[in-house]
């Protein structure tokens, strides 16, 4: 292109562009009211999936956390006691006898635990916040769960083989029952039975709500104890009742097929419980695209929620110029009477149209990172304002406004110079 054109160009949109200024600052209510419907539009897309995008990541971290290379069981509670006497004639229950007959029979295991978790009814000292769960587990447990110590160590096969008393915290563990004390060497009485602490583990991601199987816990308010230790140690006749053991963790080697891992695992559950439907089993690696998939479907329906209040915004956009092409009919034909072309009429109308779109979308950007920020301090939600959600939203409202805004510039147009000069 010659820089003649480009100086051409540019002297035919400057004179459009400082026209729609003045227009538009002359009516300034109406110019207001007009952009409200793309404020509105543009603050609720921006709000909406800045939820969805906290919400979502939240809970895929956590997720991702778990281990896509490992696979979870989990003992499906009975609601009472005669739907566990029912069940009881089917399954004995998640047990050891299960636990030996997977690693014999599932091909690809790099890691494997067991876990018998417990509920204490007294703790000493006395935990300052809501008491720790007590997770009776294996030393391989700690790659499964990519666990990292901040303090100490964990305990090791010959202290598990021998249920050892001693323990290992998490960190809101160690701070409910220590404070700011260094809990390793100290002692912690579970019921009736004390457990010298070993070590500390590091944060862990938790989540308020059930996952693909999974209960809503504290990962980080836990006492991890050997496995042998929870059930010699712990168990009396209430948790005799219940399954052997309640959990089995396990890692696939790298490269393995998880997907073809976890049909086979549950197939051999369901023949040894005879389908009794006692467990859960929960696939990182699935629930991971599960959650990606409904984090689209979940973005479409918000942008297309959000985006009728942008449709809304439009439709006033065309209203409003519609009445000003009305209102300007003698300016009109004034403009086209000393010259001016079809195409510079309509260029002057949508010139208004897109000042309007692109001020409303600034300003709904802005509303809506506000909206965002004071929706997750008042209700402690994880908000996160992503690029492309402020890309859609303005692009979104451009198109919307220049899309409501051609018809009216279309008629302006269109209208007859002669007729126009005479109109009252």
């Amino acid at each position: 292109m010659s820089p003649a054109r480009i100086t051409g160009t540019t002297s035919d949109f400057l004179p459009d562009l400082r026209l729609g200024f003045e227009n538009l600052r002359a009516h300034k209510l109406r110019s207001l009211l007009t952009m409200l419907g793309m404020i509105f539009g543009v603050a609720a897309v921006v709000a909406m999936l800045s939820i969805g995008a906290g919400a979502q990541q939240e809970v895929m971290a956590f997720i991702e956390q778990l281990g896509v290379r490992n696979l979870i069981v989990e003992a499906r509670e009975a609601p009472d006691q005669q739907a566990l006497q029912k069940i009881r004639k089917l399954s004995a229950g998640l047990s050891f006898k299960d636990f030996r007959m997977i690693e014999a029979n599932l091909e690809g295991v790099s890691a494997s635990s067991a876990r018998k978790r417990f509920t204490p009814s007294k703790l000493l000292p006395r935990p300052q916040a809501d008491a720790p769960i007590v997770y009776g587990v294996s030393p391989g447990y700690v790659a499964i769960a990519n666990l990292q110590l901040v303090t100490g160590r964990f305990f090791d096969e010959a202290e598990t083989a021998g249920a050892a008393p001693v323990a290992v915290l998490g960190e809101a563990a160690a701070a409910s029952l220590f404070g700011a004390q260094d809990p390793v060497g100290q002692h912690v009485k579970v019921n009736d039975q004390w457990f010298q602490v070993i070590g500390v583990a590091g944060p862990q991601l938790t989540v308020q709500a059930d996952v693909g199987g999974l209960p809503a816990q504290d990962r980080n308010n836990l006492i991890y104890v050997p496995l042998y230790s929870a059930i010699f140690r712990l168990e009396d006749g209430q948790t005799r009742q219940k399954d052997e053991i309640d959990g089995i963790y396990l890692q696939m080697q790298t490269g393995a097929d998880i997907p073809a891992g976890a049909a086979l695992l549950r197939g051999l559950l369901n023949v040894s419980h005879r389908e009794a439907g006692d467990f859960t089993i929960v696939s990182p690696a699935e629930l991971l695209a599960e959650q990606r998939r409904t984090q689209r479907i979940f973005e479409m329906v918000m942008v297309a929620i959000a985006s009728i209040s942008l449709l809304v915004g439009g439709i006033g956009i065309m209203n409003i110029m519609l009445a000003s092409v009305m209102e300007r009919t003698r300016e009109i034909g004034v403009r086209r009477a000393i010259g001016a072309r079809r195409k510079d009429v309509i260029r002057q109308f949508l010139t208004e149209t897109t000042i309007i779109s692109l001020a409303g979308g600034v300003l709904g950007i802005v509303v809506g990172v506000g909206l965002s920020q004071a929706i997750g301090r008042l209700a402690g939600w994880a908000t996160i304002v992503t690029t492309s959600s402020i890309v859609l939203a303005f692009v979104v409202s451009v198109s919307i406004g220049l899309v409501f805004g051609l018809y009216p510039a279309v008629r302006a147009a269109r209208l007859d110079p002669v007729k126009a000069l005479h109109y009252e």
